[in-house]
């Protein structure tokens, strides 16, 4: 099947499907039956751990049937698309799950989205039915649905789910029938989440089972995963970093994982500590706001072996400093919620590889590389393409978006400009829409930010273009400074000239701040201080 016939049907190419079948990338499970097993096989044992408390296998199973007789009391028609908007913890997943045994469609919306961003996604995929906690962010889920109602939206039903921590007895207060739920196809379209919005408006990405499965094998090989791994995962679950390394890694294994409703680093650090975390998923500017924090008031990381990262560039000397601290190996994917992986970084790679590339490309994704202006196969360096087991299914309904995503010949485009070397490792030059173009030269957003990164006195760093009526734009830092030091655009780049950077990278504005803004999937919202940019320089029309 061509691509945008798949992302029409909302399941996986049938041909495709049974060669990764074959190959034993893909197989039957789904995560629904997966949760049943454990539930029967160590019941009380932790499924998800939290600052308040504690939530067993068998909490999770009842958890999820409740959710799904709750669903299907509503009538919707199997396929319909439920929306999801709850905070990082048991209830999450537990709507995940239920909504996965109802035999419909989650549509995970972050909880730190915007209304806009809300009304927008529910529009787009024409979801009837809404489940969130009965008040979040200050307003109760009817203000909520009013005020996405206003701005169009077609939600015409919501179901509140309590916190499941304070309210256990919430899950076993209605006895619920199983034997109407649907067996589920780890094939088919089960969920749709988005971009994580970094710039305008985000994209509707389909997700089947079977390529998380597939995802998580690849993390288990990269970090030699055993039996005994606590897992913590810092990005929220309904972006893709966060269901591999909260929904579907740590039920694949049957182990515990610790979750926090909203990321903040003392918590998270102390937490590691109390519930002795082996595996840490975050991405790169959660990790270094760890490593300040861990500078401020120290615990014991020794029970990490592995910390996987990604979504942004990797600051090669505070991902080793995060080594050096916690004895743990940084690792990393290459990939986007779109594609899953290209590549990867292994336990068994020197630190070099692990730190200064994005690992080495994944056979089995087909990896080709292309001229981003005329879209010919090249070599050696260009545009990012894949096709295999961990990609997604398409966007939903946007054959627009599918046909920029897709190559002609159904190869799916990252939007990155990379090079590979000829041992097969990969690394990130910059994106095709994340350049500085200065007088008509492309300088890299991320290369200026690794290089600004290492004066001592910056903690996080995220460059954006200027407008300029002479140079078109220029180069502007967002800075926030490390606690106690102070920092001057002349010190910033008397640095950077003793390091030898070419002059066309220093940065010509210097912006400092307490935080950076950040999007619904924790990364850097560049699209808000782009906007910042523009405003303070303003061009005279």
């Amino acid at each position: 099947m061509k691509p945008l016939e798949v992302a029409r049907s909302g399941r996986a190419d049938p041909e495709a499907a049974a060669r990764y079948r074959a190959a034993g990338w893909w197989g039957d499970l789904t995560l629904s039956r997966r949760v049943a097993d454990l539930a029967q096989a160590k019941p009380d044992a932790d499924a998800y751990v939290t600052p308040e408390g504690r939530f067993s296998w068998l909490q999770y199973d009842q958890a999820g049937n409740r959710i799904a007789a709750e669903i299907l009391a509503r009538g919707l028609p199997p396929g319909s698309r439920v929306a999801v908007i709850l905070p990082d913890g048991p209830a999450v997943h537990a709507a995940l799950l239920g909504v996965e045994r109802a035999g419909m469609v989650a549509v995970g919306i972050g909880a730190r989205a915007g209304i806009a961003e809300i009304a927008h996604l529910l529009k787009r995929t024409g979801a009837g039915l809404l489940i969130a906690h009965d008040r979040m962010r200050d307003q109760s889920i009817a203000e909520l649905v009013a005020a996405v109602r206003g701005q169009g939206a077609p939600l015409s039903q919501w179901l509140a789910v309590p916190d499941l921590i304070a309210n256990p007895e919430w899950i076993v207060a209605a006895p619920v029938d199983t034997a109407g739920f649907p067996l589920g196809d780890p094939d088919s379209l089960f969920l749709i989440n988005s971009t994580s919005g970094t710039t305008g408006m985000p994209k509707c990405v389909m997700h089947t089972q079977n390529r998380w499965f597939y995802f998580h094998k690849l993390a288990a090989e990269a970090g030699c995963f055993g039996e005994d791994e606590v897992f913590m995962g810092a990005v929220p679950a309904p972006f893709g970093f966060g269901l591999w390394t909260a929904h579907f890694s740590p039920t694949a294994l049957g182990v515990p994982t610790v979750v926090l409703p909203r990321f903040d680093a003392g918590l998270a650090l102390d937490l590691i500590e109390r519930e002795r975390v082996t595996v840490l998923c975050c991405v790169s500017t959660q990790f270094i706001m760890l490593l300040n924090e861990q500078a401020e008031r120290p615990r014991d990381l020794s029970s990490l072996r592995a910390m996987f990262t990604g979504g942004e560039a990797v600051p090669y000397k505070r991902a080793a400093e995060f080594e050096e601290v916690t004895g743990a190996a940084v690792l990393q994917f290459y990939g986007s919620n779109e594609t899953g992986a290209l590549s990867r970084t292994t336990a068994s790679d020197s630190r070099e590889h692990r730190l200064k590339t994005a690992g080495r490309i994944i056979d089995e994704m087909e990896v080709r590389l292309f001229d981003p202006a005329t879209r010919a196969e090249v070599e050696g360096s260009g545009q990012p393409a894949c096709r295999g087991p961990a990609t997604c299914l398409g966007y939903w309904d946007d054959d627009e978006a599918n046909a920029k995503l897709f190559t002609p010949d159904g190869w799916m485009l990252m939007g990155d400009i990379v090079d590979v070397d000829a041992d097969g490792y990969l690394r990130v030059v910059g994106r095709t829409s994340e350049f500085i173009i200065r007088g008509g030269k492309n300088l890299s957003a991320p290369a200026i930010e690794a290089e600004v990164a290492t004066h001592p006195a910056v903690a996080l760093v995220a460059a954006v273009p200027a407008p300029d009526p002479v140079f078109g734009e220029r180069v502007c830092v967002y800075v926030v400074p490390r606690a106690g030091q102070e920092l001057t655009l002349d010190q910033l780049t008397a640095h950077l000239s003793e390091r030898g950077v070419s002059r066309e990278w220093f940065p010509e504005y210097l912006v400092l701040m307490d935080e950076l803004p950040r999007s619904s999937g924790g990364k850097v919202a560049k699209g808000a201080l782009t906007d910042d940019a523009k405003k303070r320089w303003a061009v005279p029309a």
